[in-house]
């Protein structure tokens, strides 16, 4: 994939920051970047237009929750568990997916994997024995030469590895013993004694890459590295040894540019076949060709080879004669291979061939073939098979929306007073002050029209440093005294993005740190970025380091420390007052936030989400801080998480948050060598803290608004029938549907606003589950976010997103919650669980990790959360229960990953988010599905296993055209992503053959709903409505999906996704009928969300209730000054990155 490298830098580079005294991560700093360089999330090597990169911070998801009731688990974990109530599938089939097949060295029988078990027959076909069963997952058999064992791939220990069992299926042996880089595909040597198998590597990507390793067969052993991974993404896989045991061929990854990337060519080259030599180490090539070439197989007498290829729209069995190096086609039936996607178990299915080096047995088009190698003919081979699985119960929990107050989560910027009896924190936009521990929160300013960030006491309790936003004045830096009484003086001369402000001790100076914007904010007062210093009544400010974060003074006002670099390397520095004798103090890996205490002796610090407490030593040189240094007695203070973790002004405690609690704890209850300690130190626990205790009322409108003689498509019972009002009344009376019906059957109340919408058709407001609507950041958040209007312009009511910043998303859903804000209503499970390394990644290794985890996310609003890539299939379990018991939704990241996927399905997950990369599925896959209720969003536009939807629209469309883009919508990033555009035939695009399965098991009764994953705001979501109608779904279908299914998926069926009395006034009003042609579905007139009526025509300027105007974007204030949001991102992290 094209990716605009400066873009990217520029993405990272202006990303704002939280406030120092509450420390979150800082944003990547402005660096040259190769293709493919600090990916991490899959989501940012999507092209998601407009997006910001997915560098979401460690700290970003915060919070916690007390689950009193939750049993500790103290036994190891099996997977062989079901959660939640089970049930036991069964069923007969003769079709199977992805299925790998061996022969037995005496070519009489063959083994082969179906959904997980693995099953013997005749080489001849027939009745299918299971040789192994239960609830692991078993693929990838292999005959010892001697055909007494077989060796195969299996998740029994946890997570992949190799093991073995006697042809019968008994005596289980491990071979391999990896909890983290897992294995796959073995292969034995001739001589029996060793098996080499691919191992998987991953570092900050989770995609990862492959080597090949080899292992001794009689028991476990940590193994031998035959071939070395090329780098981090580009993979090695799908060995075969040569009958003398000399060479292992293998497939590998040499496509340009050293990253994986997505939409690559496969008629050009992806894959080449080559070969190692076991006796001098050499590697060379074998085939490398357009086209590529996977899944090799020497044959028996070691004088062939036999792989896959792509030829235009077919995957090839081809045929190479290993010494005169011809190669030809053999047969053109396989099913498509999977060359594009990420493939870590193969991109092509094990097969063999048979002992006298005459024919292949493989699976193709869901069934056993064997395949003449000399003149191409297949003679399918017959199988039945029973199959039997236990299946735990999905996960899915109803929701309510608010009514009347809620009380707001998202508590960020937190600051205590000298006294320690006041509390200043920021939710809703506003800084809030609270007498603590009961009191009451109350408004600490009177200021109108701006947002107020980041606060900071004076030591001596006095006054306060705080920020403020907004979007046409930008960025300043105030002072006020600390009652918030007194009349403020702003202390910064020109508007900028100004963050962490703190006080020198003796009050007279502030030090800063001036970042740039964002996407949504523009660039305007980007330059001159750094640390400064500024009297504290105003003046000139002195800069004192050109780049960094999160600054504070010393103990004794004559240094300023800050936070240098970013990521996995970043360093807290040390400066005089003037920029002089700049000094290293720590190395910092998985450490986010450093806040020294104020006499200097003491060091807090937050790393993996939790928080930590050690002495500051002086030793003149530059020290390594994590959690588990030896150098200095480190403690935990927090039980799960340690936002916002800031001292006390006596040095004795520290504070923080998990969502709306204040906790503290005393440094004489944390170290036993201090004077007035415990006999006994008291371990961190969960629960506890202060409420923060803010209250807010829920927006609600009070005008009747109704719309008459129009075509009212309902989606009530959409699962059993088709509801169309022709000539149809709709009364909404507040934020609730009060009537719905034929004109004559319903009254209008006196004094509603009445609309005639005749030749107009109504439908359900829109609801995009998979939604990343710029929702990655840090620091100020805009007052009219141009992502959120694109998206509500486009009729989108409702948006889920499963991986976004957890402290810049639920501030906006917070303040559209309580109408200060304009968009469709907001719902997401903040920071993903990450799999991988990296700053946020989330360590699982037991069902209390992932309690923890879950009940930080809960604390600050999330219902779901998106498990992402955790390898082992024991941690996604424990996620799984763990949500179990909170009451939450996991939407587990598909990651292109067929058996993982199938795992999935079979744990209970919520959903699957993104495709199953294999299309067809078949009777095997449709059968076992449908007796679940796991759901699946296929995100079409970014599909895996090959071209992207999107790309068929960018390509018959001319999008840079469109009205509502042109509005709500960055222009430059728009034409930069659309007027140049690439084009292929249609059976070159993957989502097609997608959207076809996923017609097939819908009409089976998995439900199916609607991502757009932010590629391309608002419109993007009508994209993957109509390549539903594309895979057989008709336009009613598709509408479904994209309505009640969506909404039932999220857990808001009852009030959400139809147009029903009592359930929200969530509607689209539509200038033609998308029944007849599916493609009106964008052409909205006006739309309503909760209540509130925008014209779609004047704007989305607001009708009646706040009347709030046609929105100004930066663009509009400032112009564009410098471009944003051309590197684009998934699952930005989602397509994570893999």
């Amino acid at each position: 994939m094209t990716r605009n490298v400066l873009a990217l830098a520029l993405a990272c580079a202006l990303a704002p920051l939280p406030v120092l005294a509450q420390d979150p991560p800082p944003p990547p700093q402005p660096v040259e970047q190769q293709e493919g360089d600090n990916v991490e999330l899959e989501q940012d090597a999507l092209d998601a237009a407009g997006v910001e990169e997915a560098d979401a911070p460690l700290e970003s998801a915060r919070g916690l929750r007390a689950d009193p009731d939750a049993a500790e688990d103290n036994g190891k974990w099996s997977v062989e568990s079901t959660q939640g109530q089970a049930k036991t599938v069964r069923f007969e089939t003769s079709e199977g997916t992805w299925m790998d097949v061996d022969v037995s060295p005496d070519g009489r029988t063959i083994v082969f994997s179906l959904l997980g078990d693995l099953y013997r027959m005749p080489v001849s076909g027939g009745a299918a024995t299971r040789i192994t069963s239960g609830r692991a997952w078993d693929i990838q058999p292999r005959w010892s030469p001697d055909g007494r064992r077989i060796a195969f791939t299996s998740d029994r220990s946890g997570g992949n590895n190799i093991w073995t069992i006697a042809a019968d299926g008994s005596d289980a042996r491990q071979v391999t013993d990896e909890s983290f880089r897992l294995l796959n595909n073995p292969t034995w040597t001739p001589d029996g004694e060793y098996i080499v198998a691919r191992k998987h590597f991953t570092s900050r990507r989770s995609l990862g890459a492959g080597e090949l390793w080899l292992y001794h067969a009689g028991g476990t052993s940590a193994g031998i590295q035959l071939v070395e991974k090329p780098n981090e993404q580009q993979d090695i896989g799908e060995p075969s040894v040569s009958p003398d045991g000399r060479y292992v061929y293998y497939s590998q990854d040499v496509s340009p540019g050293g990253a994986f990337d997505y939409n690559r060519d496969p008629h050009g080259v992806i894959y080449s076949i080559k070969r190692f030599d076991r006796h001098t180490g050499k590697i060379e090539d074998v085939v490398r060709s357009p086209g590529g070439a996977v899944r090799p197989q020497v044959s028996p007498d070691g004088r062939s080879l036999a792989f896959v290829k792509r030829v235009r729209d077919k995957s090839v069995l081809h045929h190479m004669d290993l010494a005169s190096g011809e190669i030809r086609p053999v047969w053109d039936g396989l099913s498509h291979d999977q060359q594009e996607a990420w493939a870590i178990f193969g991109p092509y299915t094990g097969f063999n061939w048979m002992p006298d080096s005459s024919a292949v047995v493989l699976w193709a088009q869901g069934g056993l073939w064997r395949v003449d190698m000399g003149s191409g003919e297949a003679t399918q081979v017959p199988f039945t098979a029973q199959v039997e699985q236990v299946v735990s119960e999905a996960l899915h929990f109803a929701q309510q929306l608010p009514e009347g107050t809620f009380n707001p989560k998202m508590i960020r910027d937190v600051a205590t007073s000298a006294d320690g009896g006041t509390l200043v924190f920021h939710a809703l936009g506003q800084l809030w002050r609270k007498s603590l521990p009961n009191g009451t929160p109350q408004r600490l300013t009177s200021s109108r029209g701006v947002y107020e960030y980041q606060p900071g006491f004076s030591a001596d309790g006095r006054h306060m440093v705080y920020t403020t936003w907004s979007d046409e004045g930008m960025g300043a830096i105030h002072v006020r005294g600390a009652s918030g009484s007194s009349v403020g003086r702003k202390i910064t001369e020109e508007p900028g993005f100004y963050y962490h402000p703190r006080f020198s001790p003796d009050g007279r100076h502030v030090v800063y740190s001036r970042s740039g914007g964002s996407g949504l904010t523009g660039s305007l007062w980007s330059n001159e970025r750094g640390i400064y210093v500024i009297p504290a009544s105003g003046g000139e400010p002195v800069r004192v380091a050109e780049s960094g974060q999160s600054p504070q003074f010393n103990h004794d006002g004559t240094r300023v420390l800050y936070l240098a670099g970013g990521g996995m390397e970043k360093k807290l520095m040390s400066v005089g007052l003037n920029g002089e004798d700049p000094r290293e103090v720590f190395d910092l890996k998985y450490v986010d936030s450093v806040q020294i205490s104020p006499d200097g002796k003491w060091v807090a610090f937050t790393e993996l989400f939790h928080a930590y407490v050690a002495p500051m030593p002086e030793a003149g040189r530059t020290i390594t801080l994590d959690r588990e240094t030896r150098a200095l007695p480190v403690r935990q203070v927090s039980a799960d998480v340690g936002s916002y973790l800031h001292w006390a002004a006596d040095s004795n405690s520290v504070h923080w948050l998990v969502g709306d609690r204040y906790h503290s704890r005393r440094l004489d209850q944390t170290f036993a060598f201090l004077p007035g300690a415990p006999a006994e130190i008291a371990e961190p626990a969960p629960g506890g803290g202060i409420p923060v205790g803010l209250e807010a009322p829920v927006y609600a409108p009070d005008e009747v608004v109704a719309f008459t003689n129009a075509r009212i498509v309902t989606m009530r019972d959409a699962e059993n029938g088709q509801e169309v009002i022709e000539n149809g009344t709709i009364v909404l009376n507040g934020n609730t549907i009060a009537a719905v019906g034929a004109a004559g059957e319903v009254q209008v109340p006196a004094g509603a606003n009445v609309i005639d919408a005749s030749g107009k058709t109504i439908v359900p407001g829109m609801i995009d589950v998979h939604a990343h609507a710029s929702n990655f950041g840090s620091g100020v958040v805009p007052q009219q976010n141009w992502a959120y209007y694109a998206n509500l312009a486009f009729g989108i009511t409702t948006l889920h997103d499963p991986s976004a910043t957890t402290e810049f998303v639920f501030s906006q859903s917070e303040l559209l919650q309580a109408g200060r804000m304009v968009g469709p209503r907001m719902f997401s499970t903040g920071t993903i669980l990450y799999g991988a390394d990296g700053g946020f990644k989330a360590e699982i290794d037991s069902l209390d990790d992932a309690r923890s985890h879950l009940r930080r996310m809960q604390a600050n609003g999330a219902f779901s959360v998106k498990s992402y890539n955790q390898p082992r299939r024991d941690q996604r379990q424990q996620v799984n229960q763990a949500a179990r018991e909170l009451g939450m939704l996991v939407v587990e990241e598909g990651g292109s990953t067929f058996h993982h996927n199938m795992t999935m399905i079979l744990d209970g997950a919520t959903g699957i988010e993104h495709n199953l990369p294999i299309a067809p599925l078949y009777d095997d896959v449709v059968n076992l599905w449908k007796e679940t209720d796991v759901r699946n969003t296929p995100t079409l536009v970014v599909s895996y296993g090959g071209l992207s939807g999107e790309y068929w629209w960018y390509a018959r469309d001319n999008v840079w055209e469109d009205a509502k883009l042109n509005r709500f919508f960055p222009r430059e990033t728009l034409d930069a992503r659309s007027i140049r555009r690439e084009i292929a035939p249609d059976w070159d695009y993957n989502h097609i053959r997608i959207a076809k399965a996923l017609k097939t098991v819908r009409d089976q009764g998995v439900k199916v709903q609607v991502g757009g994953h932010g590629q391309l705001q608002g419109l993007a979501t009508h994209w993957e409505i109509w390549m539903l109608t594309q895979g057989g779904f008709s336009n009613f279908e598709a509408l479904r999906a994209a309505t009640i299914d969506g909404a039932d998926y999220i857990g808001f069926g009852s009030q959400l996704g139809s147009l029903e009395v009592g359930k929200r006034a969530d509607l689209v009003v539509l200038d033609g009928n998308p029944l007849e042609n599916i493609r009106h579905t964008a052409d909205t007139r006006y739309v309503m969300v909760d209540g509130r009526l925008f014209d779609v025509a004047a704007d989305m300027a607001e009708i009646g209730n706040q009347a709030v105007p046609a929105p100004t974007f930066y663009w509009q204030h400032h112009g564009h000054g410098q471009t944003f949001g051309e590197t684009f991102g998934p699952t930005s992290m989602c397509f994570g990155v893999h």
